[in-house]
């Protein structure tokens, strides 16, 4: 994997964790959030490195025929999915459909417990949306040395809970740096800065079809929203003509229908006339 990133290769294979973890200050990892089989397949045919996907993705009989070099990493909140045993049941059955780890924003004990049966598990950083309620909501973490503090021991709890890595969410872009360079975590950046070692997106935002808010941190590179109202209207358009030729007879011509033999038309209906 490791030659396999350094030469991008067309031929590419999917990086177990100790790929990644030798690359860790060595390599940018990319990574989206994507929710359809549509942009799984983009994902992969654009040598996108990771996908966080939802666990109906990944369970998917033929996602791994669609994505056969993406590292997945199913992700679900904590409230979601419940008890640390229940996480481990949960985790094992992605595992099993394919899954490289699990991302996973429960307690310390509940990602110590995946850590035990070796599943791969990624914690979550920083402004934390599940939790935001605890930083003061929607924001950025870690503006202020205290909060850079436990935004820096929250990271080395999880490393000590045994975690692969960690996502860290809008944390000042110094701060994330530093961290990163602190801990064997490997680091994946959501609007933390480029001294991680993954940058993270959402596929929405990258294709411009998210109608709702776009942070700060969100890059778009396509108007997929325009080109949905485009279709929209193309739509309501052709609907419009098809009720318009029904109405003035111009649909259906001899040209959509089946034809008949004159004689047998004529035979047809003798013989309901006659009874």
């Amino acid at each position: 994997m490791i030659a396999a990133l350094e030469e991008d290769d067309v031929n590419r294979t999917r990086p177990t964790v100790a790929d990644i973890r030798a690359m860790k200050g060595r390599h940018q990892f990319t990574m989206l959030r994507v929710e359809t089989v549509e942009e799984l397949e983009a994902a992969e045919k654009a040598a996108i490195d990771m996908v966080s996907v939802p666990p109906s993705l990944m369970l998917l009989p033929h996602f791994r025929e669609v994505a056969p070099s993406l590292f997945a990493v199913p992700g679900e909140n904590f409230y979601e999915v419940g008890t640390a045993d229940d996480f481990v049941r949960w985790a094992f059955r992605l595992y099993k459909a394919g899954a490289d780890a699990v991302y996973c924003s429960a307690s310390l004990g509940t990602i110590r417990r995946l850590a035990e049966e070796a599943i791969p598990v990624f914690g979550h950083v920083g402004l934390i949306p599940s939790r935001a309620t605890w930083t003061g909501g929607l924001k950025a973490v870690g503006k202020t040395a205290a909060s850079a503090r436990q935004v820096y021991d929250a990271v080395k709890a999880l490393e000590a809970a045994g975690a692969f890595g960690a996502e860290i969410e809008v944390v000042p872009s110094a701060i994330a740096a530093a961290i990163s360079a602190r801990t064997s975590l490997f680091m994946i950046s959501m609007g933390a800065g480029s001294g991680c070692d993954c940058q993270y997106l959402f596929a929405d935002d990258v294709l411009g079809q998210n109608r709702g808010h776009v942070p700060r941190h969100a890059r778009t590179y396509r108007n997929f929203a325009g080109e949905f109202d485009r279709l929209q209207r193309e739509r309501i358009a052709a609907f419009s003509e098809f009720a318009a030729d029904v109405r003035s007879g111009a649909y259906p011509e001899d040209r959509h229908q089946v034809a008949h033999d004159p004689r047998e038309l004529m035979a047809f209906l003798d013989g309901i006339e006659a009874g």
